[in-house]
Parts: C-alpha cells; structure tokens; sequence
C-alpha cells in the first residue's frame, strides 16, 4: 500500500508540475505606445481631407439654390461659346447677334451700330431661330422647334414688324396656327417661302399678297417638295433644304423626292420611354429601290406661276440617278450635277429655265467612288470658263483635289484644263471668284493636314498662291469663310484650336505670305 501510494503521489506531482508550466507561459505585451500613434496619424489625415472639402467647396451665392456646377450646366449659355451668327447684308455692312442677344447691324466703313432686335424680343417669344428679311423691315422667328433628323426640324413661326413692333403668325389661307417644316425670306424685298405638308408657299409682300400654293402632289413622308427626305438629307445634299432662288429672285428651283416605292427601315429609339420605340423611315438598301428626283424651276413673277421641268443629258436620261448639286450661274441658267446611284459617274451640265433643256458641260468618272459631288462650281459671266476642284495625281503619292480652269474652245464640245494649284495637299473648298480681279479664294490644308487656311491665287497667274490667314491670330489654324458680294472683305470663322472667334478681313490690309 504504501508503494502504491508514493506511485500515486508522485504522479499527482508530475501532473501539477505540467500543468503550472504551462499556465505560466505569460501572453506577449500590447505595443500601446504604437497603437496611440498610429490613432493620431488617422485623425490626423481625416482632419486635413475635412478641412480641404470646407477650403475647396466654393461658397453658397445668396439667392440660389445650387452652388455647384452640373451635367446639365455644361449645355447652358454660361459654359457655351458665343456664336454671333454673322452674314452679308451688303457690302459693307454685317448682321449679327451680340453678347447680350441684341441683333446688330454693323457698318464698318462708317463704323456705325444699331441695334435691329433686342434680346427681350427673342425672351418674350421663346424665340429659338431667327432670320432678317433682305429690306431690314421685318424679322421671322421660331419657336417650339422640334428636331426631326440631324438638319430637318418642324417649328412655328411669327412676324416681326422692326418698326411697329406688330406681330402676325405665318400659316397657309386654309390652316391657322401650322406647325411648319421650313420658312424662309426670298432674294429681295419681303419675299417668304415657307413649306407645309411638303408643299411649298410663296408671298410676294407681307402686306400686299397672299399665300399661293406652288406645289400640290406633297404627301407625308412619301413626295417631298423643296425639301429633302432621310436619303438626300444625310447622304446627299447634307440639308434639309432642296431648294434655290435665283439671282433676281424671279424663278425657284426646287426638288420634287417620291419616297412611294421606297422600303422603310425600323431604327429603334430608347429613350424617352421603357420599352423601345420604332421610328420608321425610307431606306434603300442595296438592290431596293431608289427614291425618284425631279428637279424644276417655277416662275414666280406676275400673277400666275409656270413649272418647268429639267431633263438630264442624254446619255443620263434612263438610269438610276441622284441630283447631287444645284447651283444658279445667272438669271436664266443653273449648274446641275447628276451624279449615277453606283457613284462611279457623274455628269456637270448647263439648264436653261426657260426650255429645261440641260447640256452636259464636264463629265467626271471613276473606278471606285467619286468624291465632292456635291461641291458648287463658279463660271465666269459668259459661262465660257468653269472653275471646280478635280482629283490630280501628285506622283507616286496619289490624288489630290485642286482647282482646275476649264475652259470651253470655240465650235467644240470638250475643254481645254489648266490647274491653278498642285501639290499633296487638298482644297476643301473655293469660296469666292472675284472675276474683276480674276482672283479664286479657297480655303485648303496646304499649311497642314489638321489646318483649314484662307487662301487666294490669279486666275491668270499674275502673283503667287498666297496666304491670308496663316499667322493672323494666335490659336487660330482652322477657318471657315464667307466673302463679301464686292469680293473685298470676308467674315471668318475661327472654329480651332483655341476659343472659337470671329473675324472680318479686308483683303487689301493682309500682311499676305505668298506660296511657291
């Protein structure tokens, strides 16, 4: 027993011993002293991201609501680039619209303003669009516009008397309160054309003449009158617009579109609702059938109106076409442009308003695709020279569109061409022939390929291609221009690439750089 017991003892005792030996493995110390500063590091961090929000956020402006910008504050007046609007509206004097939304009439060889429309008139009327008629008398406004496609809108229109300060609605005799799809000034005086239901309307006087109806086949979304439908308008004509005066205002020429066989596209639309909506407009596809052009000339001198139709060139006459181009060259003669629908081939022809005989003047084909088929070309008075931008190989380096003289020989069908510039750069466009001076202004990417400078040479080679614009304003390499009718000044449109701005140039002062 008692061996026993000192066994038992002794393991009792072994056991003990394991037992306080772990328990007495003591837990590793915490690192306050780290722990504390690790806390001020954060508080310190979030103190300075607190108190950069308060110095950062700009200060509430007594009596708004908001004091930070928005989405839909980029698209206000405040963050957009004021376009004055600028146009001719004589020799030596320029309409447009200030920075406080006055229309002014500018005379910069008197260097004398007045103000024609206050931008009160435009607040009131909810006014969007506006246009001047050729005598200054009376002003036609939009409002309510209505996108269509990307240049087509609807909207309704009133009459602004500048002096009287009357106003009238514009509506055809039978409809009151149209809704319509263009209206415009003519060439002089008080003329208004405007279009309903695709017909077109014409008004001699505002005051002295009613409304007469030129056209009557218009149907919706099927035949267009002086208007384009969704082909011509995006791909053709690039607006929405197919019609033309003539110089004296007499005769219109216009464009009739049949959209009747035409197969109809469903482009889905999603927005402005949950489900999807279908618009549904004309589209041929390869191999479907085109819309049908008519092109006409309507005179609107005297009492009763007479249409004329013009017939393409022979050789033109039977295929599937495109009236790529219209341009009046006279009172009684246009420049036409029929252009194949396989765009491979094209034809450039004199009309006669009077007959609608047309006679193909330069014909221009190509292997793949022709391109500018809807640039206007210039003659001179008696049509006996053409200018227009042709491709011209420039070596190995390929075509490149230039100016190009042509000139009609005597007793004979063909031209003699002569190109006024060369080089691997292109002309985007010509912009004015000043036949008293024989001088062809153009705009072209000479200086670079990004760039759009105003450019003008002699016609009969008198002085160097020269630059007007290169170096003329700082931040400015890309123009657009719009000379004067006298040829002596231009309107110019920086658009890049600093702050867009506009600016008007008179010739005779320009530092010119010429060009070899």
């Amino acid at each position: 027993m008692n061996q026993t017991a000192t066994v038992s003892h002794q393991i009792k005792c072994q056991h003990s011993n394991d037992v306080k030996e772990f328990v007495d493995v003591s837990p590793p110390q915490r690192n306050w002293k780290g722990i504390c500063i690790s806390l001020l590091v954060i508080v310190g961090v979030c103190a300075l991201i607190s108190l950069s929000v308060v110095l950062l956020t700009p200060a509430e402006v007594p009596g708004t609501r908001r004091s930070r910008a928005s989405v839909s504050d980029l698209y206000s007046l405040e963050f957009s680039v004021h376009d004055p609007a600028t146009s001719w509206s004589g020799d030596s004097e320029v309409v447009f619209r200030d920075h406080n939304g006055h229309v002014v009439k500018f005379n910069f060889v008197l260097n004398e303003t007045e103000v024609l429309i206050r931008n009160k008139t435009f607040v009131d009327f909810r006014a969007v669009k506006y246009s001047l008629s050729p005598d200054l008398k009376f002003a036609l406004v939009a409002y309510d516009v209505t996108q269509v496609y990307r240049y087509s809108y609807t909207a309704s229109y009133i009459m602004y008397n500048l002096h009287t300060r009357e106003v009238w609605e514009v509506s055809p005799p039978e409809v009151q309160n149209a809704v319509l799809q263009h209206a415009a000034w003519g060439k002089h005086g008080q003329q208004l054309l405007y279009i309903f239901e695709n017909n077109i309307y014409y008004q001699s006087d505002l005051r002295g003449a009613r409304s007469i109806r030129v056209t009557s086949s218009g149907a919706h979304e099927v035949v267009f009158n002086g208007i384009a439908d969704w082909l011509y308008e995006e791909e053709i004509l690039q607006s929405n617009l197919a019609y033309w005066w003539s110089p004296d205002g007499e005769k219109l020429a216009f464009l009739t579109i049949n959209d009747t066989m035409v197969p109809n596209m469903a482009l889905p639309q999603f927005t402005g609702s949950t489900y999807p909506q279908g618009l549904h407009y004309p589209y041929p596809m390869a191999g479907q059938v085109n819309p049908s052009v008519k092109l006409s000339v309507v005179s609107l001198f005297g009492t009763n109106t007479h249409t004329q139709e013009l017939v393409a060139p022979e050789r033109f006459r039977m295929r599937d076409l495109y009236v790529s181009m219209v341009k009046w060259i006279s009172s009684t003669h246009l420049a036409v442009r029929w252009l194949k629908r396989s765009q491979n081939a094209s034809v450039l022809a004199v009309c006669d308003a009077t007959t609608g005989s047309c006679i193909e003047r330069q014909r221009e084909t190509s292997e793949a695709w022709l391109t500018m088929q809807d640039r206007a070309p210039w003659f001179s008075r008696d049509r006996s020279r053409l200018f227009l931008t042709l491709p011209v190989k420039q070596g190995g380096q390929g075509d490149f569109q230039h100016i190009s003289m042509l000139i009609k020989k005597f007793r004979s069908d063909q031209n003699e061409v002569r190109h006024l510039t060369s080089g691997d750069w292109e002309v985007t466009r010509i912009v004015a022939y000043d036949e008293s001076n024989e001088i062809i202004y153009f705009l072209s990417t000479e200086d670079s390929p990004q760039h759009r400078h105003l450019y003008s040479v002699s016609t009969l080679g008198l002085f160097p291609r020269r630059c007007l614009t290169c170096g003329l304003k700082q931040g400015c390499t890309f123009f657009d221009a719009d000379v004067s009718p006298d040829s002596q000044h231009a309107i110019l449109r920086c658009k890049g690439p600093g702050v867009p701005s506009v600016l008007l140039l008179k010739f005779d002062d320009v530092p010119c750089k010429d060009k070899t």
